[in-house]
């Protein structure tokens, strides 16, 4: 038996030293983006001890293999590495791609700071997770607000909505994870349905520089992406909890990470945040308290040549709004906007009560991108948003749970496009987007619908292209088409109807005459044309210069066109008009940079002239009493309107340990009609700051920032008006911009390593640390009340 194995051990050895290692391969390495050679790739093959080296063709030989099956690993630096298994069976021939330019494409480049900008020469400014962080508590309308040019229309403390220079609502296109979000953001005090510890980074673009997001954002781009996708096998994540004493507030949001090197990825995401009512520095705002609960998922593979993504976000949003934004009658409207401090005051409580809103928003998201060889990249995106908002009034008896708005809106959107950038000098992106949307308003609320029952079609199409002329010259422009059309079934009253003259303009609309209502079916078409073209020159590494031309259009909402009604929220009864055409705006920009080792220097100026501008203002109809109440009416009228302006930033960093920052914002806006300054423009506004740090202590900040806010002094003074009472003295209402105010704020943080790969961050923020008593112009509640008062703010952030 001996004997047969050792016989059977020398056969087997025997074949094995026979074998005929004299097998060739031969490869070449290109670059997948282009097809260009890639010289000096370094070729291993693992387990050996073989390596070699590309030459200047992308070319490279192993000779004398045995027909085997290796590992092969191929490097290239700039590139991502690439290992693959390879069958030697004599000799072969073996191409490899790699992409050479792959900081270039946001799929797969990594970015630990996050800040990388998505256009060539629009304004765009980047905040970064590190940033963002700070903000967990609040909202994204306040994350915002750290960069010039941008502030907020506030309806109270806790609904903010973002200006960009002195634009707001459908104005802003506000994109969560590539999906356009659609949440009735027509209404002044609808805040954006966004949870921002959601996001790991925000690129905040003035003016229409991203064509592809949109021909309609007159006012700018929000873009909220989530954090990129690590190509290597890691789980990661941090949790942040926090507490603050206005409001007794508390948040907890907790965010998890895996991520694999064959590119499969997966997050969770979850947050809550609960607050009382809030304080200003003399008396309680009742009824101001905030529940907001927030979940989302995504994963998906992404891999060079082709990946997908699913993606799902939910949040629920509780809102409280002023008790004493709503009055029983008109005298005590006039009285308690001329009163000092509100009508309605009581004791601190977590309890959210009419008036008040509750708003929840689903988003879906799948998408698929494919990288195809010497051309580029096609991305395929499906969403659906379902956006579902309640409002809720002070009513009688049994009404009081039911809402006095209910509007559910459905939103199913598909996009297309194709990034063609073999040559890096000269690139191309094409797309095309086709959307639905339907809103419901739900007509048990026993009020007289808002808004009315809607369809909408949205389709367009866009081409951009970008030149690199050459080492300090970058050129950009773009081309955009969009239609809407908007298909709505709507009641009028008889007598509203006939005396706007619409029985005489849209005879054709009517479907069916009532008793006192006019049933009609508005069926509008909008078709919009926008462009933009703009260049960025780099005198050397320390300077730059761009400028931006861009044309918009804006079709009117649905709002603009049909509200009809009291807004309960806004405290005000709106008036649509079916008569108002698109926007067109002409924006004009440019900017000057400058940065060396300590000093940093930008300033941002611009120029939009807006024809057909839609806004709103009070009505000469003044205030009309309601069984709840007496309510202005404002109307929405069209004029002509010109906005202008500068942002600036500067930074200065003394030495190792200490550092300034400035920032300022200067902004113009009127109506050239009525050769009147528009309302609801922000004042001029700066702000510094001086900041300690120090990388010994545990990376220890402190800083200290100084807020000054000036008087707005251009304002429409017809806007104040005179409230008649019955048997008694006229009252006159002033409803004039608040005087100028300063507030000063701290915040300060340290981190402690808990492990090699764990550490404890804390952050402590004062905001209005001598709690000054003043008023926000851009407050739609300041007729009645103050704003907050000091607030202690405490977090603390595990990274693990």
């Amino acid at each position: 038996m001996k004997n047969i194995f050792l016989i059977l051990f020398l056969l087997i050895t025997s074949f094995i030293y026979s074998q005929d290692c004299k097998s060739i391969l031969i490869g070449n390495v290109t670059d997948f983006h282009d097809n260009a050679p890639l010289e000096n790739a370094t070729i291993k093959l693992i387990g050996t001890d073989k390596i070699t080296i590309s030459d200047k063709q992308g070319k490279f030989t192993f000779r004398d293999l045995c027909n085997d099956i290796y590992k092969i690993e191929v490097s290239h630096l700039g590139c991502e590495t690439t290992v693959f298994t390879l069958e030697i069976n004599g000799d072969t021939f073996k191409a490899v791609s790699l992409e050479h330019h792959i900081e270039e494409l946001d799929a797969v480049a990594v970015k630990s700071k996050g800040s990388k900008k998505v256009t060539s020469t629009a304004q765009e400014t980047v905040i970064k997770s590190s940033t963002l962080n700070k903000y967990s508590n609040l909202s994204l309308g306040d994350a915002l607000k750290e960069i010039p040019g941008v502030t907020s229309l506030n309806t109270g403390s806790s609904i903010v909505k973002p200006i960009i220079n002195g634009l707001h609502s459908s104005r802003v296109l506000i994109l969560n994870n590539s999906v356009r979000l659609q949440d009735q953001e027509w209404g002044v005090e609808h805040a954006p349905n966004i949870d921002i510890n959601s996001a790991n980074q925000i690129s905040v673009i003035k003016g229409s520089g991203a064509l592809a997001y949109g021909g309609d954002a007159i006012g700018g781009v929000v873009l909220v992406n989530p954090g990129r996708i690590l190509r290597k096998d890691t789980l990661y994540g941090r949790t942040i909890s926090g507490a603050q004493t206005n409001g007794k507030g508390y948040n907890f949001s907790s965010v998890l990470n895996k991520n694999y090197k064959s590119g499969w990825f997966a997050q969770i995401q979850g947050s809550y945040k609960r607050n009382g009512d809030f304080k200003t520095p003399d008396y309680i705002l009742t009824n101001t308290g905030l529940q907001s609960k927030g979940f989302s998922a995504r994963f998906g593979k992404n891999k060079l040549e082709s990946g997908f993504e699913a993606y799902y976000s939910y949040l629920d949003n509780e809102i409280g709004i002023l008790r004493s934004a709503h009055i029983g009658n008109i005298k005590s409207l006039a009285s308690s906007i001329n009163a000092p401090v509100p009508l309605f005051i009581e004791d601190f409580s977590y309890n959210i009560n009419s008036p008040k809103q509750e708003v929840t928003h689903h988003l879906l998201k799948a998408s698929y991108y494919k990288r195809i060889r010497n051309f580029g990249k096609i991305d395929f995106q499906y969403d659906y948003q379902n956006n579902h908002r309640l409002e809720f009034d002070i009513r009688r008896g049994d009404r009081s749970t039911k809402p006095a708005i209910d509007l559910e809106l459905k939103t199913h959107t598909i996009s297309i496009s194709a990034k063609k950038d073999n040559n890096l000098d000269r690139k191309y992106n094409f797309g095309f987007l086709a959307r639905y949307q339907n809103n419901f308003a739900n007509p048990d609320t026993g009020v007289r619908r808002l808004i009315p029952d809607y369809d909408k079609y949205d389709f367009g199409f866009y081409a951009t292209t970008i030149w690199k002329i050459n080492d300090n010259l970058i050129t950009d422009a773009g081309f955009r088409y969009d239609f809407s059309k908007i298909d709505a079934l709507k009641f009028y009253r008889t007598s509203a109807w006939e005396s706007r003259g619409y029985n005489l303009l849209f005879p054709d609309l009517v479907i069916e005459t009532l008793r006192n209502q006019v049933l009609t079916n508005p069926s509008l078409d909008f078709h919009n044309i926008s462009g933009a073209i703009g260049l960025k020159y780099n005198f050397d590494d320390n300077q730059f210069i761009l400028g931006n031309y861009t044309l918009s259009g804006r079709p009117p909402n649905v709002s603009e066109l049909f509200s009809d009604g009291l807004h309960h929220s806004a405290a005000r009864i709106e008036i649509g008009d079916l008569r108002i055409d698109s926007e067109r705006s002409h924006r004009v920009s440019g900017t000057y940079g400058y940065t060396n080792s300590k000093f940093t220097f930008q300033i941002e100026t611009f120029f939009n002239r807006i024809n057909n501008f839609i806004y709103i203002v009070p009505s000469p109809v003044g205030i009309i009493p309601l069984i709840r109440g007496p309510f202005p009416v404002w109307d929405y009228i069209q004029t002509d309107a010109r906005f202008f302006g500068a942002d600036m930033t500067m930074s200065y960093q003394f030495n190792s340990y200490w550092s300034t920052n400035h920032k300022s914002s200067f902004i113009k806006g009127y109506d050239l009609k009525s050769d009147l300054p528009l309302i609801d423009v922000p004042p001029f506004n700066t702000s510094n700051s001086l900041t300690y740090s120090n990388s010994n202590w545990k990376n220890f900040t402190a800083s200290i920032q100084s807020e000054w806010v000036f008087e707005q002094n251009e304002f429409p003074n017809e806007f104040n008006f005179t409230v008649p009472i019955a048997n008694e003295d006229d009252i006159n209402v002033d409803l004039g911009p608040p005087p100028a105010y300063h507030l000063m704020h701290f915040q300060s943080e340290i981190t402690f390593p808990v492990s090699k790969k764990t550490s404890l961050n804390i952050r402590l923020r004062i905001d209005n640390i001598f709690n000054e008593s003043y008023r926000n112009y851009l407050n739609r509640l300041r007729f009645f009340t103050d704003e907050l008062g000091r607030n202690f703010n405490l977090q603390i952030q595990f990274n693990y």
